[in-house]
């Protein structure tokens, strides 16, 4: 329990919820999208980000479901600004027209939480024909990021305040396959283990972050980061306040600002794996990300 308690220097511990570390932001005019929004940290995040008034758009695949979590926010927060949107990252046809109708509602974006994850489900391929696990984790929040990031450097410029994109990753990360990402057998069920493709899954996340925030490193007021998010016990968000605590701190406190291309764990930088950091496999995601997003685009 000690550990658990243990204060990194962010002054945080494993132990601090998301209100804790959020306390005392006003975070009133920003802009948020937070995919996986209708249940467990996705939940709890746009509840926290909307308590300290951030306007959270929530990116769901269960309308229904996320229209309830909307409701039960608001009743407890009446001040809270949520929405809505219907996004299917299985889908990339789904994140293009989710990218494509806030665009056009012409709103600024300062805030994007890629969270959204499923977590080793048997082999199965996506819409696309992907493995569903790099499909749903890594390639639609690759894809949307990349049609979103005009807005948010647009926002950033206008607005004058750090634009801010994280990627829920997991320590999960550290279990993949021994290459890392198998470039040339993604969808390989022969060789496919649902616990090390969420490992893979969740390194492209690191990955991703690391090579956006290279990119972005020249002028633009926009960063990139991953993280952990902490132990769940439950569905009910009201008891997810740990496991969202990290993501709240990464888009909202003020000592992350400047910070890019970390990982981040229990509301502190962490380390993460060596493949994470290795920066010649993050070019080769990026390169083979955008060619299969090309390739399916041509295809369809």
């Amino acid at each position: 329990m000690r550990l658990f308690n243990r204060k990194g220097p962010s002054g945080f511990s494993a132990s601090s919820p998301a209100e804790e570390v959020t306390q005392g932001i006003d975070a009133t005019g920003l802009t948020a999208i937070v995919t996986g929004a209708s249940s467990g940290i996705g939940a709890e995040t746009t509840r926290v980000l909307a308590l300290r008034g951030v306007h959270v758009f929530m990116a769901v695949r269960n309308m229904a479901a996320g229209t309830d979590v909307k409701d039960a926010i608001v009743k407890e927060i009446p001040t809270a600004k949520v929405d809505v949107l219907e996004l299917d990252l299985s889908s990339l046809a789904s994140v293009r027209k989710f990218a494509s109708d806030f665009t056009t509602k012409g709103l600024p974006l300062n805030i994007l939480i890629n969270n959204a994850g499923i977590m080793a489900s048997p082999f199965m391929l996506s819409k696309d024909n992907i493995e569903l696990q790099f499909a749903t984790n890594h390639l639609g929040h690759f894809l949307l990021t990349n049609l979103l990031l005009d807005t948010m450097k647009r926002t950033a410029q206008e607005s004058g305040r750090e634009g801010r994109i994280v990627n829920v990753s997991s320590e999960g990360h550290r279990f993949t396959y021994r290459e890392g990402i198998r470039f040339e057998k993604l969808n390989d069920q022969s060789g496919y283990g649902n616990f090390v493709a969420y490992g893979q899954s969740k390194l492209a996340n690191i990955l991703h972050a690391n090579e956006l925030a290279r990119h972005l490193k020249e002028g633009v007021e926009v960063t990139a980061n991953s993280l952990h998010p902490g132990a769940i016990n439950t569905n009910l968000f009201r008891q997810e306040g740990f496991g969202a605590a990290t993501t709240c701190y990464v888009a909202l406190h003020p000592q992350v600002k400047g910070k890019t291309g970390l990982y981040f764990n229990d509301s502190n930088i962490a380390q993460p794996s060596q493949h994470a950091v290795d920066t010649e496999l993050a070019r080769k995601l990026w390169d083979f990300s955008l060619d299969l997003i090309n390739r399916l685009s041509q295809n369809s």
